[in-house]
């Protein structure tokens, strides 16, 4: 069974000078402002599609990570990911590096390192983003 979720997002204006405001539709959450300086400049309190991609990719990635050790019998005290998606204005998206450091009683680094990096190719997230290069930086403890 497949699930949906939505969002939306009002733009009113041109590129450079217009702005809107993305709604998360199905959780409810506050309604966030997104303009085009968010994008390519300092984000002044608004966000932008990178920045909604990170945070997309870090729960997943924390998500898989923790379902990838559960199946090897471990269960992480903590796991903190950040992803950061580089936009180049003209380009696109040019690349996603995430960090992850996680507190995993009992698993030794190397067992950890296999399978955090295959849950770096595996997570759904992932998937949807493999036509960018994607980096991992992963650190126990």
């Amino acid at each position: 069974m497949s699930v949906t979720r939505n969002a939306r997002t009002r733009w009113t204006g041109g590129l450079q000078d217009g702005g809107g405001v993305t709604s998360f539709v199905s959780s409810g959450i506050a309604d966030t402002p997104v303009t085009w300086a968010s994008r390519a400049n300092d984000p002044e309190g608004k966000t932008s599609p990178e920045e909604l991609i990170a945070a997309a990719h870090a729960s997943c990635y924390s998500m898989a990570l923790s379902a990838g050790l559960g199946k090897a019998g471990y269960t992480a005290d903590e796991i903190v990911t950040e992803a950061g998606v580089d936009f180049k204005p003209g380009t696109g998206i040019t690349g996603i590096a995430l960090v992850v450091r996680a507190v995993v009683p009992g698993i030794e680094k190397a067992e950890f390192d296999e399978i955090a990096a295959a849950t770096k190719d595996g997570c759904p997230v992932s998937q949807a983003l493999k036509a960018v290069p994607i980096s991992l930086e992963a650190t126990l403890g």
